[in-house]
């Protein structure tokens, strides 16, 4: 099946999905900032380059994007009809660097809370609240 996109088109729209201050980052940012939750984003020194790290709490909060982090069984999460076999090896690599960086942040000693785009969708009141309470029960 062909592209429903030019080259050039489909390579602008590709190059507009931002990897870091998305949508649900900021939405759980703000909450947590509201709560007084003081925190750092993305550390470079830190494997898997955690979105959010709370040091006090010794938690790393990973935000992912269901399709991009291969959401097993969300309606976000569809293979491209074009171009699929390309698109599951790129997912497929993800899902193991992020799996691979939340192993390495628990033997550091690091409590890691993965945070998906659907739950700030459907529930995000509720997602939110639980993040405060989890965080807290260290």
């Amino acid at each position: 099946m062909a592209d429903v996109h030019s080259k050039e088109t489909r390579s602008y729209n590709m190059s507009q999905i931002k990897s870091k201050n998305t949508k649900p980052e900021i939405i759980v940012r703000k909450f947590l900032f509201s709560k007084g939750f003081r925190f750092r984003i993305h550390n470079k020194n830190l494997p898997g380059n955690p979105d959010i790290v709370l040091r006090k709490f010794r938690t790393i909060i990973f935000v992912n994007g269901c399709f991009w982090h291969g959401h097993n069984g969300c309606k976000f999460f569809t293979i491209p009809k074009t171009r699929s076999e390309w698109w599951l090896e790129k997912i497929n690599k993800t899902i193991a660097n992020d799996i691979k960086a939340r192993d390495a942040l628990k033997e550091l000693g690091w409590k890691v809370i993965e945070i998906w785009e659907c739950d700030l969708k459907n529930k995000s009141e509720e997602t939110l609240i639980h993040l405060a309470a989890t965080i807290k029960d260290v």
